[in-house]
């Protein structure tokens, strides 16, 4: 199927990075939200980010930001926006009944052959499109933020996603361009909880609630927590603000509804997002953020609970847990995807002679935090996984 045209539904920060690098691939694009405020913030960052690149002579094939922005819709009405799409992206937000509810009136006015693609990051496909009245056109699309700059795209089977489905989201997700490197296209294979990076990662996120809450419970200050934390490109509560506290905070609760009861936000998340301190969207979160981003004063001193070695170990038992569940099959399509969609090395290829000290780590883990889930799972024991590269 030739796409010509897209409709991107929701203007927030993923659905204007979609939209302008599917502009830059060629399609026209519709923009739909449920504000004007909002199509109007999202179209001008469209433009604001053109612009800049023509500014650096970055543009192909000559053309101007304003070019680009002529194939470049807005409308408050998706069951009329869909009416000649080829294809629609949703990256609304991280609700299951907001995203159901798009699904339903797209399935309901798209031509028949509309391809319906869901950016989620976490949320089952399956159930996403079961009222959509065409299963089978229904796949997931799952980018990553900044979506200009960060090179990997997901593209998921639901449990009724045809091959040609399949193949129609690959060739797409092919043609978008990145402004930093060639794209990587993970294909998932088993509609799971998170797929494939940030099923990996996600349980990382039942050690940072551990360590949150004891940075808090023994008064030390999120200075000393990020200067446990520093080394990657951002410290760990600027990171958590920079997601979103809301972000994280449904991401934990649907983990915690589908894999474990240890996904539940921790008391410093949940009371974070009570107060609607949602991080960096709301100006304030563990950081004041109305000034810029923070600093992290490295004069501060550390506390001392942050430890990576936990991490690392979390990320290879879940990454087995991956390759257990046929998420995917080899164990170089998870470091690889973890290389594009965070630019972060992968857990695998460097354990695959020293997974047995891992094991111990663990279980030290276990018996620090009480949470059952970081136990080590049966394809991590035995050592069988090191084959499926």
């Amino acid at each position: 199927m030739d796409i010509k045209n897209v409709v991107v539904v929701g203007a927030g920060q993923m659905g204007h990075g979609i939209a302008q690098m599917s502009l830059l691939g060629g399609y026209n694009v519709t923009l739909v939200d449920i504000k004007e405020e909002f199509l109007n913030n999202g179209r001008n960052k469209i433009e604001e980010g053109m612009k800049k690149l023509e500014s650096k002579g970055q543009l192909p094939n000559n053309k101007t930001a304003a070019d680009f922005m002529k194939n470049c819709r807005t409308s408050l009405d998706l069951s009329l926006a869909i009416k000649d799409a080829d294809l629609m992206i949703e990256a609304v937000i991280e609700k299951m009944d907001v995203k159901k509810q798009v699904f339903e009136t797209a399935g309901n006015h798209a031509p028949d052959h509309c391809i319906l693609a869901s950016n989620t990051s976490t949320m089952s496909i399956t159930e996403i499109g079961e009222n959509s009245g065409r299963p089978d056109k229904c796949i997931g699309m799952h980018f990553f933020n900044p979506v200009p700059l960060m090179r990997l795209i997901e593209v998921i089977h639901s449990q009724d996603s045809s091959e040609e489905s399949i193949k129609i989201g690959m060739d797409f997700a092919r043609s978008i361009p990145c402004l930093r490197g060639k794209r990587y296209i993970a294909e998932v294979l088993k509609d799971k909880p998170g797929f494939i990076c940030n099923r990996v990662t996600a349980p990382v996120q039942i050690y940072q609630n551990y360590v949150f809450d004891k940075c808090a419970e023994e008064g030390y200050s999120w200075d000393q927590l990020d200067n446990d934390s520093r080394g990657g490109p951002m410290s760990m509560t600027i990171l958590a603000d920079y997601v979103g506290i809301d972000v994280l905070y449904h991401g934990q609760m649907y983990y915690a509804k589908t894999l474990s009861p240890d996904f539940a936000p921790g008391k410093v998340i949940t009371q974070l997002y009570n107060e609607g301190k949602l991080g960096a969207k709301t100006g304030q979160g563990f950081r004041d953020w109305s000034k810029g981003r923070p600093q992290v004063d490295k004069s501060a001193g550390k506390a001392r609970i942050y430890k990576l070695k936990y991490p690392i170990a979390i990320m290879l038992n879940e990454g087995c847990r991956v390759l257990e569940e046929g998420i995917t099959n080899s164990w170089k399509v998870i470091d690889d995807t973890l290389m594009a969609g965070m630019n972060m090395p992968g857990p695998m290829a460097p354990n695959v002679k020293t997974y047995p000290k891992q094991i111990e780590v663990l279980k030290e883990l276990v018996e620090l935090t009480g949470k059952k889930y970081f136990e080590p799972c049966e394809l991590l024991r035995s050592g069988k996984w090191v084959d499926m590269k």
